[in-house]
This record gives C-alpha cells, sequence and structure tokens, in this order.
C-alpha cells in the first residue's frame, strides 16, 4: 500500500521563467513575458506550496491551499484534499467528504484518486460496501499507475479479485472498459 510520504510521487512540474530580457525589447514585451511567466503557472505555483505544507507535515495550510483548487476541478488537488479527510489531518476525518474528493478526481481520471476510491469501496468507508465497484476502480488505478506504484497496486487489486466470482470479475472489467474519463468545468 502506498504512503504518505510516496503518495504524490510524480507531481512536480516546471515553473517557466522570464530570462535573457534585452532593453530593445521594450516594455510592452516585458509586461507580455511577465504575464506568461507568473500569471499562468500561478495555480501551479499554488498546488506546490500546497504540495510543500504536506510535506511539512501542515495539513491545515494544506488543506486551505487545496480546498479552492480543488473546488476548480484540480484532479490532483482533490486527491491530496481526499486523503487529507480520509486520514482527519487539517480537516476533521470523513470518509464520505474522502470519497466525495476521490471521486471527483477519478473521474477525472487521476490514478491515486481511483486507487483510494477502490479501496474505499472494498471497505465500504464512505460508500456503501462494493467490491465490483471497488475493483473496477482498482483495475484502472493499476492500468494507469506510474512503473515504481504498479506493482503494489496490482497487488491489492488482484487480493480484492480473489473475493469475487467469476460473474463479478467480468462485472468489473467491463465497467472499467467503458469508462472514459471526464473533465470538470
Amino acid at each position: 500500500m502506498e504512503t504518505l510520504d510516496n503518495w504524490d510521487q510524480g507531481l512536480g512540474r516546471a515553473v517557466p521563467r522570464a530570462r535573457g530580457f534585452s532593453r530593445r525589447a521594450g516594455w510592452g514585451c516585458a509586461a507580455i513575458v511577465l504575464t506568461l511567466a507568473f500569471a499562468i503557472p500561478a495555480q501551479a505555483q499554488s498546488f506546490r506550496q500546497g504540495v510543500s505544507a504536506f510535506h511539512r507535515q501542515d495539513y491545515l495550510t494544506a488543506s486551505r491551499i487545496f480546498i479552492p483548487l480543488a473546488e476548480r476541478g484540480n484532479a490532483a488537488a482533490q486527491s491530496y484534499l481526499g486523503l487529507l479527510f480520509e486520514t482527519g489531518r487539517g480537516v476533521p476525518q470523513s470518509y464520505t467528504e474522502a470519497a466525495m474528493w476521490y471521486r471527483r478526481a477519478a473521474e477525472q481520471g487521476e490514478s491515486r484518486a481511483q486507487y483510494s476510491l477502490g479501496l474505499l469501496y472494498d471497505r465500504g468507508q464512505g460508500v456503501p460496501q462494493d467490491i465490483v465497484e471497488a475493483s473496477k476502480w482498482l483495475n484502472l488505478s493499476t492500468a494507469a499507475a506510474p512503473p515504481p506504484a504498479r506493482e503494489a497496486r496490482a497487488r491489492i487489486r488482484d487480493a480484492v479479485t480473489t473475493k469475487m466470482t467469476r460473474g463479478e470479475i467480468a462485472q468489473a472489467r467491463l465497467r472499467a472498459l467503458e469508462w472514459a474519463p471526464s473533465r470538470e468545468h
């Protein structure tokens, strides 16, 4: 099972910087470059600040950063927010809230959220226990997982599958095949 320490692998993003600027470019060009360099990555910068707060174990600050991003449809922020609600860090512990945020991110194709939502369905935490729905989300998560996480997720998925009938396995696979990501907003 993935831990809080490696849960957010691969979230780093490059931030464009304005450099190599000549005086001949003029102030108009300077304003455009600065706008592109600083205004566009504002949401990414804010997200990075949330991740940084999370790693410092400043969960209250992380939740305050992630909530507005998640509400605007940022799938990675929704995943983090789901984790915060699931564990009760920085927010009141609530499996129902965790499931809601995980679902919003999972529907957008966020594989960590798909994994976590699958586990909630397997345990019946915040959602009705549903082994077929658990298997669907775990199948999707495993298929989309980065290589370091794929093997661990496959073991969990396979463990859930051992509790299922052939018909349930077929139904879960069909649901996973029929699923397609949908972006919010």
